[in-house]
Formats: C-alpha cells, sequence, structure tokens
C-alpha cells in the first residue's frame, strides 16, 4: 500500500489563492474548502486508498514560546483563517482522517505521520503532499518522498541533495543557517544556501563543524568569515535549528490501517448541500464505489 500524507495548511492556502470566492448557504466564505475538498477526492478517484490530511488549527503552536519572532496569525486574512475548522469537519465527513494541530505545527504532524508509516512493512511507499522544504528532513531514499501536486514532482533523497546540495538529515541545520523567512526567523549572518550547503556537504550537523576555521575543508569559502559569524551566533544558531527540527511525536494513528479511506459519513451530503457543491456527493459515492469493486 501507499500512504499519502497532505499538507492541508499549505493546500488551504493554495486555493484560497486560486479559486474563485465562494458563499455557503449562510454567507460564510467557503471556496477555499470546496477546492481542497474536490483536490483531495481526486488524490482518491485516482487511487489512494491511505491518507491523512493535517492542519494548522491555530497558526501558533509551541515555537512561540520559544522564539517571539515566529510566525503568528497576524497578517493572515479573517476570511482563510475562518475556513480552518470547517475544512477539518468537512473532510472528517468525507472520511478523510485529519489531525489538527494546536501545541504542534501540521508539519510536525506530517513528520510524525511519515515515520510512523515507514516503520510499517506493508507500506510501499510514503508521499508527503507538499514542497514545504521542511519537510525535506523526513525524505528516506526513495521511500518516503515530497509530492508536489502542483507541479506534478516528487523529491526523493537524490533530489533533496540536488536542490539543496545536503542530505535530508542536514535541513534543519541548513535552515538554521540560512534562516526561513516564512516561519519568522533569521538565519546566521553571512550565511547564504551556497555558503551553507559546502559547509554542511561537509559536515552534517553544526556540532561536526570545527571551531577552527584553518580545518575546515579548504573547499569551502570564505572559512574564516563563516566560522567567525557562526560561533559568535553560536546560541541563536541551535535555537534555529530547533525551531527548524520537526517533531515525531505528534499525536497521528495508532496503525496505518487507521488511515483507509471507507468512504463519506452520512452527513457529507448535508456537508455539500450548506457548501452548494452537490457535484462532490455523486464523485464521492462513486470513488466508493470503485474502491469496493477494488
Amino acid at each position: 500500500m501507499d500512504v499519502h500524507l497532505i499538507d492541508g495548511t499549505y493546500e488551504l492556502f493554495r486555493h484560497f489563492f486560486a479559486v474563485p470566492a465562494a458563499a455557503d448557504v449562510n454567507g460564510q466564505e467557503i471556496g477555499a474548502v470546496r477546492g481542497v475538498l474536490g483536490s483531495v477526492l481526486s488524490m482518491i478517484e485516482g487511487g489512494a486508498t491511505h491518507i491523512g490530511v493535517a492542519t494548522d488549527h491555530i497558526v501558533e503552536s509551541f515555537r512561540n514560546e520559544l522564539y517571539p519572532g515566529y510566525k503568528t496569525s497576524e497578517g493572515v486574512a479573517p476570511e482563510l483563517l475562518s475556513q480552518f475548522p470547517i475544512l477539518e469537519e468537512a473532510l472528517e465527513a468525507m472520511g478523510v482522517v485529519v489531525w489538527p494541530m494546536i501545541y504542534f505545527e501540521a508539519d510536525d504532524a506530517l513528520a510524525s505521520a511519515a515515520g510512523k508509516a515507514a516503520q510499517d512493512d506493508r507500506v510501499r511507499q510514503v508521499f508527503i503532499c507538499t514542497p514545504d522544504k521542511d519537510l525535506g528532513q523526513c525524505v528516506v531514499g526513495t521511500r518516503v518522498v515530497q509530492l508536489d501536486r502542483r507541479q506534478n514532482s516528487l523529491r526523493d533523497e537524490d533530489g533533496v541533495v540536488a536542490k539543496f546540495g545536503i542530505k535530508p538529515e542536514s535541513i534543519p541545520d541548513y535552515l538554521a543557517a540560512v534562516g526561513d523567512s516564512a516561519d519568522g526567523f533569521p538565519g546566521v549572518r553571512g550565511w547564504g544556501a551556497k555558503a551553507a550547503a559546502s559547509a554542511l556537504s561537509c559536515y552534517p550537523h553544526l556540532e561536526d563543524i570545527p571551531k577552527d576555521w584553518r580545518e575546515w575543508d579548504p573547499s569551502i569559502k570564505k572559512a574564516r568569515a563563516l566560522s567567525e559569524s557562526l560561533f559568535s551566533s553560536w546560541d541563536d544558531a541551535l535555537l534555529f535549528r530547533t525551531l527548524a527540527t520537526l517533531r515525531s511525536d505528534a499525536p497521528v494513528f495508532d496503525v496505518v490501517e487507521d488511515l483507509r479511506w471507507k468512504g463519506p459519513r452520512a452527513e457529507f451530503e448535508e456537508w455539500c448541500r450548506r457548501m452548494k457543491a452537490p457535484g462532490l456527493v455523486g464523485r464521492a459515492a462513486s470513488a466508493k464505489a470503485k474502491s469496493v469493486r477494488g
């Protein structure tokens, strides 16, 4: 079996900016929700059998307690934020397993689920459906991969190395060095993508980097400046790496079979009526019938 793990937060943002606004029977904006439901249903129609969706039920997480500059919901359109709980309930009505994160982030749930699914010998491949660079740290060979559904592209371990110049295990160190504007931390002064890739391809983790720049691999340019910058802001670098490191203990599923899609629940038809999306009912029913025949 294959397991598909979907970044619901990314999908909701993507559809919010990609599809026309639409209101349900009560005037609530639900255009992005309808888009995500149709997108997930298309995966099921395409043969996906075991699916889990992670969402940021609230944008803030434990990382905000560690670093005051970490991302918050400030500036996010209320019309978008209001659709998160609607999406979670609608997906559950469609019969899809959802992990709404509060203390953790959606990325932590995806990382936890990917690690757990990969432990099951019955699982052929785990697809983490998001282009988010953070999730590159979860890639393992060709068995746990990232799937960018928008670009229809796969990124396995060789793909991570090709894109970032480092192996998946070094992604948190890489992000600590270069920073992550989307998550709100700046990285280490003077450490751009090329410098980080050059250093971390030789020394996979920050602790592996010699404190004496004269001991650095000669292929690394501007070693002295990079060393002085890194070790003068060492505590910040370690903090940034903690922020970039995805957790493996987020609450997800007990066994992989929990992720099997068994069809929509009885209340899904009412959800579709409220969202003015009757076509989803027939599609879900047809997908269910097809899965039973298969």
